[in-house]
């Protein structure tokens, strides 16, 4: 294969998946590591020198967020954020009701902690959602009722880039004086995210989605808002969330937000324009492929993308070979033989569904790292279709 030679210095194109720590970020998480090293909760002076850098990453966090800082929950990542939210919330409240509201689209740390709640005897209702991946507002003022305690739908969705309409879905779920929470791991850092602006109760976030480590992420919860951990200790983050506290990764998730956040205003404009240039170039170029999701209210480094006639596996496959690294859509189901979910929820038969390729770019993108693509993709897919089509006629 003559063209492997062309693209053997790799191009990632998973950053939905994960993205590589900045620089900077590392620089600032080493002290951490070494110098101040001490335990935050000490009354020594070493302690309190470690306690203040933490206040201070606790002050950045909450400043991007539009937050105050007292609203901040340092956790372990994002399904630790929306496990403690979810059943935290479900629990402080239970009073109130054990009426919990998803939608189909879901990460799975959303999903499966509403299938804890069932088993605990909590009532689920799982929400449809249209061909773009939108929940309509109707539908979810419909499935409210007098025992609902939370709603939970994602800002924006990992596998297809659907940006939700959190305001909208907030402003019917507070009608009924029902609490909101939403996963905005795929937003923060990536778009402008504002808790009073979206009016939600809490929100979860992950450093390793916008340059900082892994192993880290932050809950917001509004003031006011009771939450029973579940994580019990020495009452760490004013017992919200027990457990010596991640300095260093606290330190990275709050250097890594603050670079994020200054560079929005260019870096997401930039990235868009990529990305539609990735897809209207493909569907002009390949015969049979379509976009999954919105054309507008997307993530803006997010191309989902499904090829008739092509496994979405094979597809990753035969781009790694070649030095494109893409995925077929989230990294934790990554493995699974079955249908993506969030594919099937938006109409798609299952062989449409496993046809996807999910490319999601970066900042750090280029523009010839996509011409590179666009000139590899369509033979990879005409291959492709002649392997599945000779083995079809064997049969």
């Amino acid at each position: 294969m003559p063209e492997v030679s062309r693209f053997m210095q790799r191009i990632y194109l998973d950053n939905a998946a994960t993205t590589p720590v900045r620089p900077e970020v590392v620089e600032a998480m080493l002290p951490f590591f070494r110098q101040h090293f001490a335990h935050p909760s000490s009354a020594h002076a070493s302690g309190q020198r470690v306690r203040r850098a933490l206040d201070e990453a606790r002050d950045t966090t909450a400043a991007a967020l539009g937050a105050d800082p007292s609203e901040i929950v340092f956790t372990a990542g994002g399904s630790e954020s929306n496990s403690t939210a979810i059943a935290g919330l479900m629990n402080a409240y239970r009073a109130r009701g054990n009426h919990f509201v998803t939608s189909a689209t879901e990460h799975h740390a959303v999903l499966h902690a509403g299938d804890s709640l069932a088993a605990g005897g909590s009532e689920v209702t799982v929400l449809p959602v249209d061909s773009e991946g939108f929940v309509d507002a109707d539908r979810l003022r419909s499935a409210l009722t007098d025992k609902t305690v939370l709603v939970s739908i994602m800002h924006a969705n990992n596998e297809i880039g659907t940006v939700a309409r959190i305001a909208e879905l907030a402003a019917v779920a507070h009608e009924r004086g029902v609490l909101f929470h939403t996963d905005a791991v795929q937003t923060v850092g990536h778009l402008d995210v504002d808790v009073e602006a979206l009016d939600v109760d809490a929100l979860t976030l992950s450093a390793h989605k916008f340059g900082g480590p892994k192993g880290v992420g932050a809950l917001y919860i509004r003031d006011g808002v009771r939450m029973q951990p579940i994580i019990h200790g020495g009452g760490q983050e004013r017992g919200r969330r027990s457990g010596t506290e991640n300095v260093p990764g606290i330190i990275g998730l709050s250097a890594a937000l603050r670079l994020a956040t200054a560079r929005l205003p260019t870096s997401a404009s930039r990235v868009s324009l990529l990305r539609d240039r990735l897809i209207d170039e493909i569907l002009r170029r390949i015969p049979g492929s379509a976009c999954n999701g919105p054309h507008t209210e997307r993530l803006p480094n997010n191309a989902s993308l499904r090829f008739a006639g092509v496994e979405g596996s094979a597809a990753i496959v035969a781009l790694d070979l070649v030095g494109f690294e893409a995925s077929t859509g989230s990294a934790c189901a990554s493995g699974s033989l079955a249908p993506s979910h969030v594919l099937t929820a938006i109409g798609l038969e299952a062989e449409a569904a496993r046809s996807t390729v999910r490319f999601s770019l970066a900042e750090t993108t280029q523009p010839e790292d996509i011409e590179q693509l666009l000139r590899a993709l369509p033979g990879i897919v005409e291959r492709l279709r002649a392997v599945c089509g000779a083995l079809a006629a064997a049969r």
